[in-house]
């Protein structure tokens, strides 16, 4: 499928579809648990941005990159001009909230493809079986990972300047 054939398939869909490699690959609904983490770092990363350039948006929107269109569970964009209205190629952060059926594609392919994107600073994986944070940061031209767990207090979003409570995040 072309690029332009999906965002028009896209726009008159029930059905959320990514797009990897020419294939679309059907969204699956998510729990309770991932929606009520999802929820509680979209509300404090909005109440965070206001009044600022940057913007949170949820899992509706799309993120391009180069021919392929991911829906993560949540990103942040930091640009004055609005860009296309039906996806975004600039995240400055990018959060998966991992399930069981999602976070091998997770980890694997979509961490590379996010961390090729020349704006992207953190690519944050939280999971929601456990407490568990993963934070991909860039360094430079590098990549480093670390690792929150339960006895973990604050995570600190050196991306958009936000310290948020384990706590907070799994309330």
């Amino acid at each position: 499928m072309t690029v332009d054939q999906y965002l028009a398939y896209e726009r008159d869909s029930d059905v959320r579809h990514e797009l990897v490699d020419g294939y679309l690959y059907g969204m699956t609904g998510a729990s309770d648990r991932h929606e009520e983490i999802a929820g509680n770092l979209l509300a404090a990363l909005h109440r965070h941005l206001q009044g600022g350039d940057c913007r949170v948006y949820g899992s509706n929107l799309k993120i391009r990159v180069g021919n392929d269109f991911f829906y993560p569970d949540l990103f942040v964009r930091c640009a004055r001009e609005r860009g296309d209205p039906y996806f975004k190629t600039d995240p400055v952060l990018v959060v998966e909230v991992l399930s069981p059926g999602t976070q091998r594609f997770d980890r694997g392919d979509k961490r590379p493809a996010y961390q090729s994107l020349p704006t992207l600073q953190e690519y944050l994986l939280v999971s929601q079986d456990e407490t568990r944070v993963e934070i991909h940061r860039r360094d430079g031209a590098a990549w480093t990972t670390n690792t929150l767990g339960p006895a973990a207090d604050t995570l600190t979003l050196a991306s958009v300047a936000l310290d948020i409570r384990i706590a907070d995040i799994y309330a």
